[in-house]
């Protein structure tokens, strides 16, 4: 009886550590994926969480400025999706389809009303795909 107690606090003490590695580790490098429309309700609950924000580009919202002492084109642009809209901003490089109503995945953090992107992602228009009408600008949904 003994001999299977120590066995099981061994494995016990063993499965907590692993436990917690695994847990220390992930934690910065977990990142949520999200809608703008699931975002800006409860922005309070989402400040300064690691995101990957989903909506496309406000036409005529994009903005951009040559910061001379960093040296990078910093932007800023309004995102939406399924009528709900946050601020984006951005310094770096952007992809070549990036432009007004191209569907992008932001990565960042919300900081206030402001969503701080520290890497962003356009979406390919498909060549092959039919229009249908004017575009809703709605990820999900019956709208799409």
């Amino acid at each position: 009886m003994p001999n299977l107690a120590k066995i099981l606090v061994s494995v016990a003490v063993i499965g907590v550590g692993v436990g917690y590695l695994l847990v220390s580790t992930a934690g910065e490098a977990m990142e949520y994926y999200k809608h703008v429309d699931e975002v800006v309700p409860k922005s309070a609950d989402w400040q300064k969480k690691p995101l990957q924000l989903h909506g496309f580009v406000v036409p005529g919202s994009i903005k951009k400025h040559m910061n001379r002492e960093s040296g990078q084109l910093e932007w800023k642009f309004v995102e939406t999706n399924c009528g709900q809209t946050i601020d984006v901003y951005y310094a770096g490089v952007v992809p070549d389809t990036f432009k007004d109503g191209a569907e992008v995945v932001v990565k960042g953090a919300l900081d206030g009303d402001t969503f701080h992107g520290a890497e962003v992602m356009a979406k390919c228009p498909s060549k092959y795909q039919a229009t249908q009408g004017p575009m809703t600008m709605c990820a999900r949904g019956k709208a799409n």
